[in-house]
């Protein structure tokens, strides 16, 4: 919840956190049901599995509504079952509405983006 409520939390004017704590804790947990953690809500990071912490991750990015969600490697280090389900949920944000540019350099992840650009020896190439 608290790892949520950061990118809140920085972005608030020290004197005004105190007022809009309580509003910054609900939709902290509105986002963290949103990414299909509301049951973890209360657990340490190091109690959460690596897919799990992906998703706080992009939960916490979400956190202030930006209009481009920035991925690097969002599946990295994960198991296909887990790359699967953050894949998944990223569907789901941009069904939403949710602009999002990933950096892959897995080929299977890149096929699931509506448009792919290839970076190859210093130039970006248009792929569709």
């Amino acid at each position: 919840m608290e790892n949520v409520m950061l990118a809140q939390m920085i972005r608030t004017p020290i004197p005004a956190w105190p007022r809009g704590k309580a509003a910054a804790r609900r939709h902290a947990a509105e986002l963290l049901e949103r990414v299909g953690l509301k049951d973890r809500m209360t657990h340490k990071p190091t109690k959460l599995s690596g897919g799990e912490r992906q998703r706080v991750a992009i939960a916490r990015a979400l956190g202030n509504s930006p209009d481009i969600l920035l991925a690097d490697e969002p599946t990295g280090n994960l198991d296909g079952e887990t790359s699967a389900a953050i894949i998944d949920l990223f569907r789901r944000l941009h069904g939403e509405g949710q602009t999002i540019v990933m950096v892959t350099h897995d080929v299977a992840i890149a096929n699931v983006a509506d448009r792919q650009l290839t970076l190859s020896a210093g130039r970006l190439g248009d792929d569709g």
